[in-house]
């Protein structure tokens, strides 16, 4: 009972604060969250600003992420049904960017989107090696 009480706390006192944000915030963080979802179509354009010229220009449904640093540009697009590519690009005092929606995005300013993927919680394992390798690592050293 006391556990109920104590989910049911929690849960009310999250709805309280997000009632907090304003609908602006809220709209922005869903219409990212659908670009991180590859469901928004994008271009981010590289710009030297010292020779005024345009570096490089990616089109698609990507989602962009900078670094902790902020000196680097981490852009994933979907380019197929599982296919991906991924560009990471620096950034420094004369290079910049900007990223720009090509369309608009439907996104609610009342309701935050929240993304479940149960899928995700089993990792995706990749065995490199052969099996006699696993079977000797395993196998105690008789020497020993």
């Amino acid at each position: 009972m006391k556990t109920i009480m104590k989910a049911a706390a929690v849960t009310l006192a999250a709805v309280l604060l997000a009632g907090c944000d304003d609908d602006a915030k809220i709209a922005a963080r869903n219409v990212s969250k659908a670009a991180d979802q590859f469901e928004v179509n994008r271009r981010i354009v590289f710009y030297n600003g010292i020779t005024d010229r345009y570096m490089l220009s990616i089109e698609g449904l990507c989602s962009v992420e900078t670094s902790t640093s902020g000196h680097v540009l981490h852009v994933t697009c979907k380019v197929g049904r599982s296919s991906f590519k991924k560009h990471m690009l620096g950034l420094s005092d004369n290079v910049t960017f900007f990223v720009e929606h090509l369309e608009a995005t439907k996104a609610s300013m009342y309701h935050y989107r929240v993304i479940f993927k149960p899928q995700t919680i089993l990792p995706d394992v990749d065995f490199r090696g052969s099996a006699g390798s696993a079977v000797e690592a395993l196998t105690p050293d008789s020497s020993d």
